[in-house]
């Protein structure tokens, strides 16, 4: 059985797991610690489970800003290592760009690394997602 639905702050430590597959630099308590502060700005957790299992997370936000106008803001999207390959992704990020429907938002954007060309193929071949531009950043 396929279920997607959101995650409650309570249950961070079972999406660790997953999470810590794009985010390998994280230990758990780091997770949890900034997750709590994102989700006091509005950040949302929404999960599929396939048996009472987690397969693929992705963490979002409502933001507004002058180009996209209201829009969801995909900071995180990863499927289970183990699981890849089985639409998991595809149906996960489906329901985000129904919610945004759903909620009259405009569109749903995201960055992805450099390297990650399979990501790139997939938002792009398999979503119809435009590359609309770089993203640049400065260690100060």
């Amino acid at each position: 059985m396929i279920e997607i639905r959101e995650i409650n702050i309570d249950e961070l430590e079972q999406v660790f797991p997953i999470v810590s597959q794009l985010r390998p630099h994280l230990s758990m308590d780091e997770y949890i610690e900034i997750t709590k502060g994102m989700a006091y700005n509005g950040y949302q957790i929404f999960c599929v489970f396939e048996n009472g299992e987690i397969v693929s997370y992705a963490g979002i936000a409502i933001l507004k800003n002058l180009y996209y106008g209201e829009h969801i803001w995909v900071y995180e999207l990863v499927t289970d290592e183990s699981k890849r390959g089985r639409g998991y992704g595809k149906m996960l990020l489906s329901y985000i760009e129904k919610f945004a429907k759903d909620n009259s938002l405009n569109c749903v954007a995201l960055s992805s690394g450099l390297q990650k060309e399979d990501a790139h193929k997939f938002y792009e071949e398999s979503m119809d997602y435009e590359r609309v531009s770089y993203v640049f950043k400065k260690k100060v």
